[in-house]
């Protein structure tokens, strides 16, 4: 199963932000925000800090995909 931040990018979008610029409003690692680029999972922390800093719920900047039983 992997995970989609696309909410996000969109909102940052919105919002005229890059992502430089989230790394430095939230304290995150260019590691991380890296690891959200690849699609990969992130700790609810770093969720929840985007969350409060941008004023979005997990669900506007996440989605699961879901993979088919034939992968």
């Amino acid at each position: 199963m992997k995970v989609s931040y696309n909410g996000l990018w969109k909102i940052l979008i919105d919002k005229n932000m890059n992502k430089k610029e989230l790394t430095e409003a939230c304290g995150l690692s260019p590691a991380t925000v890296s690891k959200m680029g690849r699609g990969e999972f992130v700790s609810m922390d770093v969720l929840y800090r985007i969350g409060t800093k941008l004023n979005a719920d997990f669900g506007d900047m996440v989605s699961i995909i879901r993979e088919s039983k034939d992968e």
